[in-house]
């Protein structure tokens, strides 16, 4: 077990601050979420993360019996039919004829299928990274787009960030974090769990970057 007296749930969160902020603060998401780019670049946006949850969750069912990843492969979290209801409003019935991954976001997904396949605990991460961030900064996206592009109010375009099964999110946050402390982990696996979280947030925010280049080269 953790041979630490800080909890992993904080020692990943103080780990990761400086490559969160980066992230979040990204010039693409600031531009998106100011206005100053239209509804087609949360389309773009959205269809990027449809192939980061599809490496996801693919494996969750093989995953759900892992004693790493089991505890937190919870069927209230999945996220690719509720991106597939908002790719198909955004961008019409055919959307799947036009959804090509960036070099970013090939990389990004093809990493967490690495860790689905070889490396439990680095799932976990990613899985982290991802879904308790829908459940807390993604509830600003939501709201933003939909007074942006007047949206259905937790309707079709922001469906993937509506989480109609969980009734409590602060508890279930909670539930997640407490999780994360038991990961059975030993000293030298903690400092590579927290490398891979560094890395995810970073591969969330090369994301971002190219999907910045691709909206300034438009203009």
């Amino acid at each position: 077990m953790l041979d630490t007296s800080t909890p992993f749930s904080t020692l990943i969160r103080t780990a990761t601050e400086q490559q969160h902020n980066e992230a979040e603060h990204s010039t693409f998401m600031r531009d998106m979420l100011t206005g100053q780019l239209g509804v087609d670049a949360f389309n773009r946006y959205t269809g990027q993360l449809w192939f980061v949850y599809e490496a996801l969750e693919k494996h969750s069912a093989a995953l759900a019996s892992d004693p790493v990843a089991g505890p937190f492969v919870k069927p209230e979290l999945a996220r690719l039919a509720a991106l597939e209801a908002d790719l198909t409003y955004l961008g019409g019935a055919d959307w799947r004829d036009e959804l090509i991954p960036l070099p970013a976001t090939a990389a990004y997904a093809a990493r967490i299928e690495e860790c689905a396949s070889e490396w439990p605990a680095g799932y976990v991460v990613h899985h982290y990274t991802r879904y308790l961030g829908d459940l807390s900064g993604g509830q600003v996206i939501r709201g933003t787009a939909e007074k942006l592009w007047n949206l259905p109010k937790k309707g079709d375009g922001v469906r993937f960030y509506v989480f109609d099964d969980i009734s409590n999110p602060a508890a279930f946050k909670r539930e997640y974090r407490e999780a994360l402390d038991q990961l059975p982990l030993d000293g030298s696996e903690v400092d590579r769990v927290l490398d891979e979280a560094r890395l995810a947030f970073t591969m969330n925010t090369d994301l971002f970057r190219e999907l910045g280049a691709e909206f300034s080269a438009r203009n």
